[in-house]
C-alpha cells in the first residue's frame, strides 16, 4: 500500500512537472516555428557547389511559407544553395495535441533536425529526430534517434536513445490473441544504442555497436492469468545487453523522404549475461526497402518495406520479443495498437503509394496496406496473418529537408482502428 501511495504521489508530481514543461516549451517554440528559419551552426568560408533544387515547373512550398504569408512576416530572400550548404540546420518543429490508437490523447513536440556535414553532392543528409510525448494515459516517451553521415559518406553514425514511462496494455503471445485478452502493465524503459558503420564499397557499409534494453519497475495489474504472467513470472526488471554487427546497402540520399532508392539491412545482436543481460539470447534482423518513382511533377512514389526479426539461443525477456510497432521508429502495424502481436519471431510487409495533392508539394496523400505474422505460443508455428490498411495526409513542414508531417488513419482486424502520427515518412 505504501508503495502504491508513493508511486501515485510521484506520478502526480511528474504529471505537474511535465505539464509545466510542455506549456513553457509550447510558448517558446511556437513563435520560432512561425519564423522557421534554419539555424546556422557553422561559418563556412567557401560555399560548395550544390545541385539546384529540382522543383520542375512548380515552385515548392511548405507550411512555413503559408504561416509567414498569413501573419504577413517579410522574409529576406535567400538562395536555395544557402539553405543547403554544410553547417545549416534545417529545422522542422511541430507542437501538437492529438489522439492516437496507442497513446490516446497526447501532447507532442515533434522535431526534425536535418543538415549536411559535407558537400551535398557527395554527402547524404544527416537527420536527428526528437519527439517527446506525454499522454493522458500518463505515458512519457522521449526518443532521440539519429543517422549522421560524415563527409563523403565515409562513416555513418547511428544512435537510438529512449526513455519510456509506459502504463499500457499487452496482449500475450502469438497471432491468435483477441483484443479482449489483454493485461494492464506498467514499466519504465531505457534504451541505449550506438553504432558506427564504415564505407566498404559504394553505398555498402559495415560496422559494430552496442545495444541496451532495460525494463524496470514492471508491474502487472491484471486479475486474469493470461500469457504475459505465465511467460514472465514475477520479474520486476529485465536487461538485454549485447554487441551488434550490421551490414547495410543504402543509396537513399535523404531518409526523410526517399525516391528511386533501395535499402537492405542485416543486423546480428548477441545479448550476453557477461554484459549484464538477464539471459543469453541472439537476434537476427533482416530489412528491405524499395522506392519507385512513378512521376516527379506531381510526385508519385511507390514504397515497399519488409521488416523481419528472428530470435534464438535462449529465453528472450517478454518486452524485448519482436512485436507490432516496436521497430526503430515505432511505425509498423498502422491500424493496430503498439504491442498488439508479439512472438519469438516476426515477419512484416508493407506497401504504400505516396502522391502529391498540390503540385507545389505542400499537401500530399498516401494509401497503404500492411501484413504481419508472429508464431503462435507455445507451438512456435506461423498460422495467422493480420492485415492493416488505411489512408493518410502529408503536410510539408520543410521543403529543403523534404520533411513531412504524417497523419494516418488505419483499420486492422478484430475492430482495431485509429490514428498514427510521424514527422518524416513512415519508412
Amino acid at each position: 500500500m505504501n508503495r502504491n501511495r508513493k508511486r501515485a504521489a510521484n506520478r502526480t508530481l511528474l504529471n505537474s512537472w511535465l505539464t509545466g514543461i510542455f506549456v513553457v516549451t509550447f510558448q517558446v517554440i511556437a513563435p520560432v516555428c512561425a519564423i522557421a528559419q534554419p539555424l546556422h551552426i557553422q561559418v563556412i568560408d567557401t560555399v560548395p557547389t550544390v545541385k539546384k533544387q529540382d522543383t520542375g515547373r512548380y515552385k515548392q512550398k511548405d507550411a512555413m511559407d503559408v504561416i509567414t504569408k498569413v501573419i504577413k512576416i517579410k522574409n529576406k530572400e535567400i538562395p536555395d544553395s544557402e539553405y543547403m550548404r554544410p553547417g545549416r540546420i534545417l529545422t522542422s518543429i511541430f507542437p501538437a495535441v492529438g489522439y492516437s490508437l496507442t497513446n490516446g490523447v497526447t501532447f507532442i513536440l515533434a522535431t526534425n533536425f536535418s543538415f549536411y556535414t559535407g558537400n551535398p553532392n557527395n554527402t547524404n543528409l544527416s537527420v536527428i529526430s526528437l519527439n517527446p510525448l506525454y499522454s493522458l494515459k500518463q505515458q512519457v516517451i522521449v526518443p532521440l534517434i539519429s543517422s549522421i553521415w560524415l563527409a563523403n559518406n565515409k562513416i555513418n553514425l547511428l544512435g537510438d536513445y529512449r526513455f519510456y514511462q509506459y502504463p499500457s496494455l499487452t496482449y500475450g503471445l502469438g497471432g491468435k490473441r483477441l483484443l479482449s485478452q489483454s493485461d494492464s502493465v506498467d514499466y519504465s524503459y531505457i534504451k541505449i544504442s550506438q553504432e558506427a558503420l564504415y564505407a566498404i564499397a559504394h553505398n555498402l557499409y559495415g560496422g559494430v555497436g552496442y545495444n541496451l534494453d532495460y525494463h524496470y519497475n514492471i508491474e502487472n495489474f491484471s486479475n486474469d492469468d493470461y500469457q504475459y504472467e505465465r511467460y514472465t513470472g514475477n520479474l520486476t526488471q529485465t536487461t538485454s545487453s549485447g554487441w551488434v554487427a550490421r551490414l547495410k546497402y543504402d543509396n537513399r540520399t535523404n531518409i526523410n523522404n526517399p525516391t528511386d532508392a533501395f535499402y537492405a539491412d542485416f543486423v546480428y545482436r548477441d545479448n550476453l549475461t557477461a554484459l549484464g543481460s538477464t539471459t543469453n539470447w541472439q537476434e537476427i534482423d533482416v530489412e528491405f526497402r524499395k522506392y519507385i518513382s512513378l512521376s516527379k511533377y506531381p510526385r508519385n512514389v511507390l514504397a515497399f518495406w519488409s521488416w523481419n526479426e528472428f530470435t534464438y539461443g535462449g529465453k528472450v525477456p517478454y518486452f524485448d520479443l519482436p512485436s507490432t510497432g516496436w521497430d526503430e521508429y515505432s511505425n509498423s502495424g498502422r491500424g493496430f495498437i503498439q504491442g498488439r502481436f508479439r512472438g519469438s519471431d516476426m515477419v512484416y510487409l508493407e506497401g504504400e503509394d505516396r502522391f502529391d495533392i498540390l503540385r507545389n508539394g505542400l499537401l500530399g496523400g498516401v494509401v497503404f496496406c500492411n501484413a504481419e505474422a508472429v508464431p503462435n505460443f507455445p507451438s512456435n508455428r506461423f498460422e495467422t496473418i493480420h492485415v492493416g490498411k488505411g489512408i493518410g495526409l502529408r503536410i510539408k513542414l520543410n521543403k529543403y529537408s523534404d520533411t513531412n508531417l504524417c497523419i494516418d488513419y488505419g483499420w486492422g482486424d478484430d475492430g482495431s482502428r485509429g490514428f498514427a502520427f510521424n514527422v518524416g515518412e513512415i519508412f
